[in-house]
């Protein structure tokens, strides 16, 4: 029997949100709600006149500590950890309103957005979902550090890290096709070393972080630990990337490979893959092994202690 395709989803009712900006500390307050079929992510500045601005690769702006999105002189930044929530989840359309330049942080990953997709659920639209089915491989790099995606079944992801101690070296592979994202990638949270943050706060970043939204580390480890996954940190990587790759407007059909890439090189793969058509096709499904799992506690993960 032909397998039945895939549709496009909105949330059943609004969410909403409340919290600071990681870079700015400034107070933010945002709303999530249901948008027509073959809308997709669309960012709304409550505070500037409904101002929208699209999810797109064509509306990149800054990707240095986090990625921003700009139309116009209108800014939406640190866009990663909902990004990677809606197309880890399967949400499809939706309209965030927001009252600031700067998605909130939360606990700096994507588990409060699956928290509340779980409460409110999704609703099915009558629209077939698009994919981006990879024909032709696509490398980016930089030195030692590389990102490439290639032709292959589902969406698979392979991302290595290599950061000074107590981090080292880690690898994650996995398939986003599975429907995992909820119990192995959303809750793994951003990190940062202490000895940066005198000079990150002088260039006026993470004015907003703290041991709630964050994974700090010293030389001798994590300070508020326990860490949600042994690998947490190459996790987190994997997060971002499926957030900023999530800017090609559609999930991806293929298979992707990232050494040391960050949000710069992420999001420079995209911009490739929209300037040339010939890169890759439409498509209307591949099948996903099973539907998103609800994460119900964090009994279900897998806490160590550095």
């Amino acid at each position: 029997m032909a397998a039945q395709p895939h549709f496009e989803r909105t949330i059943r009712s609004a969410v909403e949100f409340s919290g600071v900006g990681l870079h700015s500390g400034a107070p933010v307050s945002m709303r999530l709600v249901p948008a027509p079929a073959g809308s997709g992510i669309v960012f709304r500045r409550t505070d500037l006149d409904n101002f929208e601005i699209t999810a797109t690769g064509r509306n990149v702006a800054k990707v240095s500590y986090a990625t921003s999105l700009m139309r116009g002189s209108v800014l939406i930044s640190t866009t990663e950890h909902l990004l990677s929530a809606l197309i880890g989840y399967g949400v499809d359309n939706v309209i965030v309103e927001i009252n600031n330049l700067e998605v909130p942080i939360l606990d700096g990953s994507s588990l409060p957005y699956i928290r509340a997709f779980d409460e409110t659920g999704l609703k099915q639209q009558r629209r077939k979902r698009e994919y981006m089915r990879i024909l032709k491989e696509v490398e980016v790099r930089d030195g030692s550090k590389f990102i490439g995606v290639y032709p292959g079944k589902g969406y698979a992801i392979d991302y290595t890290i290599d950061f000074p101690e107590p981090i080292g070296y880690e690898t994650f592979r996995g398939d986003l096709a599975t429907g995992d994202y909820s119990r192995l990638i959303a809750p793994a949270r951003t990190f940062g070393f202490k000895e940066d943050e005198a000079m990150l706060r002088n260039m006026g970043l993470i004015r907003g972080v703290s041991d709630d939204s964050a994974i700090i580390l010293s030389r001798k480890g994590v300070e508020n630990g326990p860490l949600r996954f042994s690998d947490e940190f190459v996790r987190h990587k994997v997060l971002d990337l499926i957030g900023d790759l999530a800017l090609a407007g559609r999930r991806i059909e293929g298979r992707v490979v990232a050494e040391r890439a960050g949000h710069a090189m992420h999001t420079a793969l995209v911009q490739r893959l929209l300037r040339d058509r010939s890169l890759w096709e439409m498509a209307h499904g591949y099948d996903e092994i099973s539907e998103p799992e609800p994460v119900r506690a964090t009994a279900r993960l897998h806490p160590v202690t550095v």
